[in-house]
């Protein structure tokens, strides 16, 4: 029994789905150029900054830019799931 069984819960779940999300981005990334790897970086982007503007909120002394966009590929898919295996098996 590992001293990290004892620690598991949903805090750690969540940093290994954003360190999957991560790695998988990262490889998504470098992945895009190669011929026979380039479906990895196969995938969609959606968010409020989709189409190029982001929503502007000017209150006249303040003004708020929001942007969200994500990005999911087959790289990053795979890191979830990779992730998710890796602490079932802690």
């Amino acid at each position: 029994m590992s001293s990290i069984s004892k620690y598991k819960n949903g805090w750690l779940l969540l940093l290994f789905i954003m360190i999957g999300i991560v790695i998988g981005g990262l490889i998504s990334e470098v992945t895009a150029g190669v011929s026979g790897l380039s479906w990895l970086s196969y995938g969609n982007t959606f968010g409020i900054n989709s189409n190029g503007n982001p929503l502007v909120l000017d209150l006249g002394i303040l003004v708020i830019t929001f942007a969200l966009q994500i990005k999911i590929t087959v790289a990053s898919i795979i890191g979830v799931i990779a992730a998710i295996v890796i602490y079932r098996f802690i």
